[in-house]
């Protein structure tokens, strides 16, 4: 009998290019390529539509997202009732296929009378009020903090819409803890991803690198603190590399001589960068998710230096080397620039990502629970 499924999706899943859609497009895929027939729902915003998905679609819907200062003034999250769509509804409930939701983004219609008879399923990315009120905390622009703030606690309040899914898929074992306090439901299902192997080389990279969306407020603080506080206090040569980064933030970059900047790598030039490196250094302020650089990073970097907000109950803490000061980092780059990536580093690894961290394991524990 034929596994279908209807995922809803908060944007377009293609091109791959950051977190959220990254695991939403190889979650497609892998699905796809276990035999699961998949009803794609997404949001079109500053996406294209994309004929790549319906390789591994049966059907792609597109809805338009709505946008508006009157959204703001809802009592429901934006992120939530700018998705709201009558078609939506129509198309989901016409077909008996179980319904996955992807984040909190697109739950509106998860306690919705239409539905209360499908499988329902939520991909939790975050905990969602922690993340916006992290943006809060690191965002610099008077107008977007209030509105992150304001998010924040209506995400805070929403969050209940959660106890009439049948179960929840959380992307990391800290997220799983704290949905099943809540709900009960919770099953840890680890970030889909584009690396179907380590490529991890032996030997010695040339310089540190710092990767990430260089427009989004957690990377920004994450590269100004680095800068002011590490980079500008060794000798060891510096890539920063991502998406977009601000005339500020290149200002600060061109000051030091040691650091050089990659703007909007394509996936191969980062590939490369994170392969040809001999240290990975990727801390965050946010301990929420689990951060799609960080296994990347593993699968095709060197050492890998991260601080324990990065990775606090991923179960990636065996493969990094935490420092959680500007001191600690700063004697972990100098210790292990002295040091030959080893193939007992790279064993390590296999061990841990090609199985746990396995897009085909993963999508057939899903297609377990569509079919019980």
């Amino acid at each position: 009998m034929e596994t279908a499924l209807q995922l809803v999706a908060f944007n377009i899943p293609y091109p791959p290019d950051y977190g959220g859609v990254i695991d939403i497009f190889y979650k497609i895929k892998a699905l796809a390529e276990s035999g699961v027939s998949i009803y794609l729902h997404c949001f079109e915003y500053n996406r294209p539509q994309a004929a790549e998905l319906e390789k591994y679609c049966a059907k792609v819907f597109y809805y338009p997202r709505k946008h508006g200062i009157r959204y703001q003034l809802s009592t429901k999250p934006y992120i939530a009732i700018t998705r709201n769509n009558d078609q939506l509804l129509n198309n989901l409930s016409s077909n008996n296929a179980p319904i996955l939701f992807e984040g909190l983004h697109t739950c509106l219609l998860l306690d919705n009378p239409a539905l209360k008879s499908h499988l329902k399923l939520v991909r939790t990315h975050n905990v969602e009020h922690e993340y916006y009120l992290n943006l809060y905390q690191a965002e610099q622009n008077i107008f977007k903090k209030v509105f992150f703030r304001m998010e924040a606690c209506k995400l805070k309040r929403y969050e209940s819409v959660l106890k009439n899914a049948s179960h929840l898929l959380c992307i990391s074992p800290n997220d799983n803890l704290y949905f099943d306090q809540k709900f009960g439901n919770s099953h840890f299902i680890p970030a889909f991803h584009p690396f179907n192997e380590i490529k991890s080389r032996e030997g010695r990279g040339k310089y540190i690198l710092f990767h990430g969306n260089l427009s989004v407020s957690e990377n920004i603080q994450a590269v100004e603190y680095l800068i002011q506080h590490v980079f500008s206090k060794i000798s060891q040569p510096v890539i920063i590399a991502g998406k977009n980064p601000s005339e500020r933030l290149i200002q600060k970059i061109q000051k030091l001589t040691n650091i050089q900047l990659v703007s909007n790598p394509g996936n191969e030039q980062m590939e490369n960068l994170i392969q040809n490196s001999h240290i990975c250094l990727i801390p965050t302020f946010q301990d929420t998710g689990l951060k799609l650089k960080l296994l990347a990073s593993l699968f095709s970097g060197r050492f890998c230096i991260a601080n324990a907000p990065m990775i606090h109950k991923t179960g990636l803490e065996h493969l990094c080397h935490q420092a959680d000061t500007p001191k600690e980092m700063i004697d972990r780059i100098d210790e292990l620039f002295e040091l030959d990536f080893s193939s007992e580093e790279i064993e390590k690894r296999k061990l841990i990502l090609e199985d746990i961290f396995s897009n085909h394991r993963n999508a057939l524990n899903i297609i377990r629970l569509l079919k019980n």
